[in-house]
């Protein structure tokens, strides 16, 4: 492929995700409140352009009418959602089933024998 089409080809498909973006987006703007479902920061028109819109399976072409697979989420948020998404996949945390990795060093361990053990020297 010619670097003209697949220009073209690129340029084209970003057109078609912009489109589509803010067709679902504009849609979750109307049907939920302004405001960050995690962090419950509120929006208005000054920083309205903050507030995304999260696909809760991940799936950016999963858009039924009802709004069912949105929410509404700050930068902030959204970001913080698809790091645990992605850490989740790598098994560096649990995810929704229970099963990845965990920590296995506890500092606090012998807290209660060290804080025993320091007041009888009082």
């Amino acid at each position: 492929m010619s670097g003209n089409k697949l220009d073209k080809l690129i340029a084209e498909s970003r057109r078609q995700q912009d489109k589509r973006e803010q067709g679902y987006r504009e849609q979750a703007l109307k049907m939920y409140p302004h405001i960050c479902g995690r962090c419950s920061r509120e929006f208005d028109r000054k920083n309205l352009h903050e507030l995304t819109v999260h696909h809760r399976d991940h799936d950016h072409d999963h858009n039924p009418a009802d709004g069912s697979n949105w929410e509404l989420l700050c930068l902030y948020c959204h970001d913080n959602e698809h790091q645990r998404q992605e850490e989740a996949h790598k098994g560096y945390i649990a995810d929704d089933s229970g099963k990845g990795s965990s920590a296995t060093f506890n500092p606090f361990a012998d807290l209660k024998a060290m804080l025993d053990g320091g007041s009888d020297k009082d």
